[in-house]
């Protein structure tokens, strides 16, 4: 099983002209610690239950295109893209130019976004669910098409381009790996088995839910004769190593049985993380286990 890191807080105690050699240091021990990726949400205010929305959210992108300059292997995603929030186009351009300045690491992880108050706190048009999946969709060809040499116009619904021409390429042979998260078993699921490389799922459902889940991604593949073991699986869990918390043995339990669920990428988030020792703990204890699971 691989490690992912999520970073979704910002908040380190400090005065905010620190935050950049913080996460510069979190993102190198990350990496020589054994993490195969570093993951960002994609939010303009905090979500509701990691914190208040007044706290300190910087904007993904240009945090992953910092990130990328202070690291070498690690790939690069968020956790992830609200569809709303950029044009099609322009998010293609914009995780392509990611890949090309970090050699090659940047995955695109996209949903179909979902927290309002960011959307009518700064103007973005928040329209309904069912909508919001047909832009996903309707992006999800674009990027695929602005990572192909076709460079033709794009007509569909809701977008419509004259041009799809990215250049440069990405340097991610045949493309960047494409990531959708989410637990929607008729719409999500299927998307990610019409387009992803990657999904992401919360743990929260537990790992009955996860197998769940995952059989109901194995049927999707089947009906699009896609194979299922092309598509790697992937959850996001909060690991809390501070006193009273988790112990090591607890969390390498957990990420065993996610695997044994089918999951082949564990991403983690840790309360903890500028405060405490949990990031030097979790790779000294728990990393070497989950590779050799």
């Amino acid at each position: 099983m691989r490690i992912g890191l999520q970073i979704p807080s910002f908040t380190t105690g400090e005065e905010p002209a620190t935050l950049r050699q913080r996460l510069a240091d979190v993102a190198r021990r990350a990496e020589d610690s054994g993490f195969a990726s570093l993951w960002v949400m994609d939010h303009f205010f905090q979500i509701d239950f990691i914190g208040p929305a007044e706290q300190e959210m910087l904007e993904g992108y240009s945090t992953l295109s910092y990130l990328s300059a202070m690291t070498e292997r690690v790939s690069l995603g968020t956790l992830v893209t609200g569809v709303t929030y950029r044009h099609p186009g322009i998010l293609a351009k914009t995780a392509t130019t990611l890949d090309v300045l970090s050699g090659g690491r940047a995955i695109l992880g996209i949903g179909a976004a979902w927290f309002e108050r960011e959307h009518r706190g700064l103007g973005i048009p928040f329209p309904p669910l069912d909508e919001r999946f047909e832009r996903l969709e309707e992006t999800l060809q674009i990027v695929q098409q602005m990572w192909s040499r076709k460079n033709g116009p794009f007509t569909g619904k809701h977008y419509r381009l004259a041009e799809t021409l990215s250049v440069p390429a990405p340097i991610s042979h045949p493309r960047p790996r494409i990531l959708i998260g989410g637990l929607g078993e008729r719409k999500t699921l299927r998307l990610v088995a019409k387009y992803a490389d990657a999904c992401n799922l919360f743990d929260y459902v537990g790992v009955d839910g996860i197998r769940s889940k995952l059989e109901i991604l194995r049927r999707h593949c089947e009906e699009y004769d896609r194979t299922y073991d092309d598509i790697e699986r992937t959850t996001l869990s909060t690991i809390d190593l501070s006193p009273g918390g988790q112990s090591p043995r607890g969390a390498i339990t957990h990420l065993k049985n996610l695997a044994g669920a089918g999951v082949q990428h564990a991403i983690v988030n840790l309360p903890d993380l500028y405060q405490g020792s949990s990031l030097s703990q979790f790779a000294r204890e728990i990393i070497p286990a989950a590779s050799e699971l």
